[in-house]
Formats: structure tokens, C-alpha cells, sequence
């Protein structure tokens, strides 16, 4: 299959609950040529299971699901591609991609939200051919997904020297280690929600206080 020129692929991870999946799906991130990782709500993350690949993925955060959505659609164009067993969902061996696409992966439980679903443009799902599961652990379905997003966009393959693909150099540090860095009107922005959400007594779905110390907290609380 040709190379379609300047073709890339993101990840969007949201509410994820076991955090260190974050480190593992950087991982497959990088094997398989995803341009930026993108976190929504909590900046620092666990890079257990990363092997040192975060270093070669850049990560980009937004505070809500909207803004990252802006982001994509007018500075990336990108589709939005959830990974879900939804209605209209075509099975990811069919490719069914046009271009720059993101891919937002759901709670390892519950999947993808009625807002995260919104903001999706299609929706592709895992064929599976065994009795033993319900579903697939997050980090395995990114991993699949992406592989066929690269086949599909003809991506170069890597070299390889024995067993191994040859890696890069790491890069420079792009800021406090397992902590994505944003830019200073973000910064001020989750200030100023985060006091107002104090003089408010912010309550959550659960009816439970949330409070400035913990309100970043709950989008990927460890289950």
C-alpha cells in the first residue's frame, strides 16, 4: 500500500481508571506512529509499562472534552474515531479511515461515555473469535486499533537490527517527567475553576464534595 503523505494519528485518553494503562498505551503509541497523546483532566500520569517510550510521544493536555475536540477538528483535522461496540460500528479490519484520525478510548469497564461519544465522528469495534470475554484491556484494543490505522496509512516500517526495531534517540525533556506540561492561560484557566468551584461547594455526579485538592483527582481515580 502507498504512503499517504502526512497522515497522522492521535490518542485521547479521558477518565481512564487504572492510570498506569497510560504508560502502556504510550508505549504502543509509539510503535505504531501516533504524533501526540492527549490527556483530558488530570496532567500527571503513571508511566509504569512505558519502557521509556513516553519520551518519544509528545503529550498535549485540555481540560475538557470540548477543548480537545477544537483542537483536533480545526488545528489537526482530524475525525474523531471511538473505540466501541456501537451502533453503526464497522470492525477496524475494514479501515474504514479517511484521513488524520484520533482515537478516544473508553473506561476499561464501562467504555465511552454518552459525552465522550458525542464527540466522536465514527466508531470502530474489535472483532473477537473466542468465548472468554466480554471485552479487551484497554491498552490491548489501542494497540490493535492503532496497528490497523498505520497498515491502512501505509506507514514506513522500522528498521530492525536481530529481534529488535531499532529506537531513536531520546529526545529532549519535554518538562517534569510523567507530568504533561501545558501552556500558561491553561494554567491560570485551572486556577481560576478550581476556586470557583470552591466557593461554590462544587458537587460531583456522586453528590460527593469536590474540592481542589481532589477535583483533578476523580478523571482517573485508580479503581
Amino acid at each position: 500500500m502507498a504512503n499517504r503523505d502526512g497522515i497522522e494519528s492521535f490518542v485521547l485518553v479521558h477518565n481512564i481508571a487504572k492510570r498506569h494503562n497510560i504508560g502502556t498505551m504510550a508505549r504502543s503509541a509509539t510503535a505504531f506512529g501516533v504524533s501526540e497523546f492527549i490527556l483530558v483532566g488530570r496532567r500527571d500520569f503513571n508511566a509504569f509499562g512505558s519502557h521509556g517510550s513516553t519520551s518519544h510521544v509528545k503529550f498535549r493536555h485540555f481540560f475538557s472534552l470540548a477543548e480537545a475536540r477544537t483542537y483536533l477538528k480545526v488545528e489537526k483535522d482530524c475525525d474523531i474515531c471511538g473505540v466501541e461496540i456501537a451502533d453503526g460500528a464497522s470492525p477496524v479490519n475494514q479501515h474504514p479511515f479517511r484521513k488524520n484520525t484520533a482515537f478516544l478510548l473508553g473506561n476499561e469497564g464501562t467504555g465511552l461515555s454518552a459525552k465522550e461519544c458525542e464527540i466522536c465522528d465514527f466508531f470502530v469495534y474489535i472483532p473477537q473469535y473466542g468465548c472468554g470475554t466480554a471485552s479487551l484491556n484497554v491498552t490491548v484494543a489501542a494497540s490493535i486499533v492503532l496497528h490497523h490505522f498505520g497498515v491502512w496509512a501505509g506507514f514506513s516500517e522500522r528498521t530492525r537490527v536481530g529481534n529488535k526495531f531499532v529506537v531513536a534517540e531520546r529526545p529532549a525533556k519535554q518538562g517534569k517527567r510523567n507530568f504533561c506540561a501545558e501552556e500558561a492561560e491553561s494554567v491560570i484557566e485551572e486556577r481560576r475553576i478550581r476556586k470557583e468551584n470552591a466557593s461554590h461547594d462544587f458537587l460531583d455526579e456522586n453528590g460527593t464534595s469536590d474540592a481542589p485538592s481532589n477535583m483533578m483527582d476523580t478523571l482517573f481515580a485508580d479503581s
